[in-house]
């Protein structure tokens, strides 16, 4: 028997709770989406779903990847920046999601949930990172170390994963030499860093058996699929990899890095990116800019890179500049978010609030879950005198990121001051309405 959906659900919400008292998960927009977008596209050809997949990545040097329960599957920017293809990230990410999709984690923590969800939470984060101080920190007690031995993952349970990976991964166009070629290079890591296994092949040990399984799987496939979304992944892969690199190392180490990439290939867009990247997280937005206008003679239709140049126009209060580079970006991606968010806040430097709220009320209807949309529309609302909606939506800023006292007096204000209103009257009455628990 294995854990109900539900069950599995809220177990995989604290397990994730724990990751993020302990780790910090990338919080970066290119990078996010494209590591869903490529998981989601893998999920595509699984026959059903158990529950929805979400993909995320932890700032940390260490080769090592793992699905956990209800669908989440975290990577390490240090095993992103190790692959040196698309192809070996895609078969590490089908291999998870084979995991994932088999339910391995729920049939084993079936065994134990007496002692709880949530002690399970922390138990099962700390076998799935692998090792160190923070494993250690998470497992504590004779208990849970012997619960711990029992959630490692079988050789069959290995066995099958490896198999709907391979699966998974060449339907979708990829090669079936991926994951060798990615077990190959995390292998290597136990003598090019500290001389220490990777903690992925703690929790996914390979050895010759499994080794020459996957090698008879390869060797039995005739041909992949020419799938064009493969291809595009392919495309994207060194603009996603040098975006990790850039946003999770050290500055001075990132820096070393991408100048060390331009002695080799002085045009590299993909190093004069990533020096535009690092020099803006150092506020050095005058160096930004330059890295960032080389990138761009290289790749004129690259929206990462017009939307990032612009963003340092508009930090470094350059906003004119700043509008003409980011409506650029959104001919080519008239949804870019990023591009609009940045550009709606460009107008509203320069005092043109209703372009600025025009734009904010379309990313709103696009992207509800960034919280700062609602508090610059409350900025540009209130410099318009429209007291009503500005504090109507400094309400909505505060609920969501759950300062409650904080919206109700901004709610409250609204109230009193939309009148005759029924509209918004109404839309106020909606976002202060209990939500109503569910039956447990």
């Amino acid at each position: 028997m294995a854990l109900s959906i539900e069950e599995e659900t809220v177990l995989g919400q604290k397990f994730l709770a724990e990751i993020k008292k302990h780790y910090e998960v990338l919080d970066n927009d290119y990078a996010n989406a494209f590591i869903n977008d490529l998981g989601q596209y893998l999920t595509g050809a699984l026959k059903t779903k158990p529950f929805p997949f979400h993909f995320y990545i932890i700032k940390d040097s260490s080769l090592n990847a793992f699905s956990a329960p209800g669908g989440l599957i975290f990577f390490y920017s240090g095993l992103i920046d190790t692959m040196d293809n698309c192809d070996m990230l895609a078969a590490v990410m089908a291999h998870e999601i084979g995991h994932s999709a088999a339910r391995h984690l729920s049939h084993r923590v079936e065994q134990n949930t007496k002692i709880g969800l949530a002690t399970m939470a922390g138990i099962l984060a700390g076998v799935l990172i692998g090792g160190g101080a923070a494993a250690s920190a998470l497992i504590t007690g004779s208990m849970a170390a012997g619960i711990q031995a029992q959630l490692h993952y079988s050789r069959e349970d290995e066995r099958q994963a490896d198999q709907l990976g391979f699966r998974y991964s060449t339907e979708c166009g990829f090669s079936p030499q991926g994951l060798i070629e990615a077990l190959k290079k995390i292998e290597q890591g136990s003598w090019m860093g500290s001389g220490k296994t990777p903690p992925y092949l703690l929790t996914h040990p390979t050895g010759p058996e499994r080794m020459a399984n996957i090698d008879s799987m390869v060797k039995q496939y005739s041909a992949v699929p020419v799938k064009k979304e493969a291809d595009h992944f392919r495309t994207l892969f060194p603009i996603f990899k040098t975006v990790v690199r850039a946003v999770s190392i050290d500055p001075d180490e990132a820096e070393r890095e991408f100048l060390e990439d331009l002695k080799h290939a002085p045009t590299s867009p993909m190093a004069h990116l990533g020096l535009g990247m690092v020099y803006e997280a150092q506020s050095e937005y005058g160096e930004a800019i330059s890295q960032l206008k080389k990138a761009l003679e290289q790749r004129p239709d690259s929206v990462l890179i017009l939307r990032t140049l612009g963003k340092n126009y508009q930090l470094a209060g350059k906003d004119r500049e700043a509008i003409r580079i980011l409506k650029k970006a959104l001919t080519l991606k008239n949804e870019d978010t990023t591009s609009l968010f940045t550009l709606a806040l460009s107008y509203e430097n320069l005092e043109s609030y209703q372009k600025a709220i025009a734009l904010l009320k379309r990313l709103a209807s696009l992207e509800p879950s960034r919280n700062e949309i609602y508090y610059h529309l409350g900025i540009s609302y209130g410099r318009q005198n429209r007291l009503a909606l500005a504090h109507y939506n400094f309400g909505l800023y505060f609920k969501a990121l759950g300062e409650l006292q904080k919206a109700r007096f901004h709610f409250q204000k609204a109230k009193e001051l939309a009148q005759n209103d029924s509209g918004l009257l109404e839309k106020i009455r909606k976002a202060t309405k209990p939500k109503r628990q569910k039956a447990l």
